[in-house]
């Protein structure tokens, strides 16, 4: 490093041949003495030129020497970028140009940019930065209305007592929603799984306890979601695992209990039920459904990539006695499900309140599963009209019922009118 001053032209701090100008300058400030007066005081300020972003700028000091050091480490920069460009290729360098000429609508330096990409890039594990965005904009543009986890908490208690629910449940769900709002004061809509999954991990409360908080959760976020306050389908309850409180046990309904359920399914809640119960399709892809994927001349269900979990097509068939339920709604267009989340917790809440049966989650689908497997005995068949695995299938659903009780549950079916039962006599027996 050299330093050069001569006069009143500018010290130079020079690597190579880069040169960065030290400007000394006098300003003159006012100062007030202790008896009143007021006098001009003149001090010397040193001036660093920065150029390292394109533009220039000043850094101001008081201190010479630490005006040589701010001028030493830019020096420094602008020479080590310098003997970069000097080994670029013709190509590398136009590659540059073009970047640069790219970013200028933005304003954000190259190198500026190339870190954040660098950081995106290590948070995503990959290059999905458009998608991200796209996302991000599509989620944000669908939120018609933010509000804090608090405030949700608050409408969802209000609306809860007009609708007249027990003050039981209703001091359970503001006692529960309220602790949870106290960690998370932000927007609702910014909550993510993640968030959820942590938060309940670190009550360390039992497996019950830990359960009725996250059914609590699930209810304030299907509230939001109902009310656009959350968008559309980013829902982060609908992804947490869900905890079992019996030790992991799968659950499934008896003949008789579920068919208890679709005796007192509302009729829009109906095929929701049977479809659950009969075709073993999980309720996100119930919810996806349209009555033109069910093909009931032909016997099947088109679960077509884009509605199912695993993104990846099936065709499920139409047993005998799901054929008999969804009859009655052959000519229907539209959704199967046409409600929203907080409905069909409603509707759920209904139907189990009155047929007398507690609720099991995802119990429609095990029992599908289950029953199934004891009625064909084929693993490999099940696996693929449950778009599962045959090893998953075997491993948790083998020898959970006897076929006695498989052919009780598929004959489970409709006369008429709609809802009324028709059971076979060995279906108490058959457990």
């Amino acid at each position: 490093m050299t330093t050069k001053r001569k006069g009143k032209k500018p010290e130079t701090v020079k690597v190579g041949n880069v040169a960065v100008r030290i400007y000394r300058r006098q300003k003159t400030v006012k100062v007030k003495l202790k008896d009143g007066r007021t006098v001009p005081k003149i001090y010397t300020v040193y001036a660093v030129e920065d150029y390292t972003n394109g533009t220039r700028r000043f850094h101001d000091t008081t201190k010479h020497a630490k005006a040589v050091a701010i001028a030493q480490r830019l020096a420094d920069q602008l020479a080590n970028g310098q003997t970069v460009a000097a080994r670029m290729s013709n190509t590398q360098a136009a590659s540059f140009g073009r970047a640069v000429e790219l970013l200028k609508p933005t304003g954000v330096a190259l190198e500026v940019c190339a870190g954040i990409f660098a950081e995106m890039f290590a948070i995503m594990g990959g290059a999905h930065h458009v998608e991200a965005a796209r996302l991000w904009k599509q989620t944000r543009a669908a939120v018609t209305t933010h509000k804090t986890v608090a405030e949700v908490v608050t409408e969802l208690v209000q609306h809860k007592k007009a609708r007249q629910k027990s003050a039981r449940y209703v001091g359970d769900l503001s006692a529960r929603l309220n602790r949870f709002a106290k960690d998370f004061g932000g927007d609702i809509s910014n909550l993510t799984t993640s968030d959820l999954t942590h938060w309940l991990d670190g009550l360390k409360v039992a497996p019950r306890t830990a359960k009725n908080f996250q059914r609590v959760i699930a209810t304030l976020l299907a509230f939001a979601q109902a009310r656009g306050y959350i968008a559309k389908g980013t829902n982060p309850a609908e992804d947490m695992e869900r905890i079992n409180s019996n030790g992991g046990d799968i659950e499934i309904y008896t003949p008789k209990e579920l068919a208890d359920l679709l005796k007192h399914a509302p009729k829009d809640y109906l095929p929701y039920v049977a479809l659950g119960a009969f075709a073993g399709l999980r309720s996100a892809e119930i919810e996806r459904l349209e009555w033109k994927d069910i093909d009931l001349p032909g016997g099947y269900i088109h679960v077509a990539a884009d509605k199912a979990k695993t993104a990846q097509r099936r065709l499920v068939p139409v047993l005998p006695n799901l054929a008999r339920w969804l009859k009655p709604y052959a000519k229907r267009r539209g959704k199967v499900w046409t409600g929203n989340i907080y409905d069909l917790q409603e509707a759920r809440a209904e139907t189990t309140k009155a047929a007398g049966v507690a609720w099991k989650s995802n119990g429609l689908r095990h029992s599908f599963v289950s029953y199934r497997l004891a009625d064909i005995q084929n693993a490999a068949q099940v696996a693929l009209e449950a778009g599962n695995s045959p090893t998953m299938v075997f491993k948790h659903y083998r020898e959970l019922v006897k076929p006695s009780a498989a052919k009780a549950y598929f004959a489970i079916a409709p006369t008429h009118p709609a809802n009324v039962l028709t059971m076979p006599e060995q279906t108490e027996a058959a457990q």
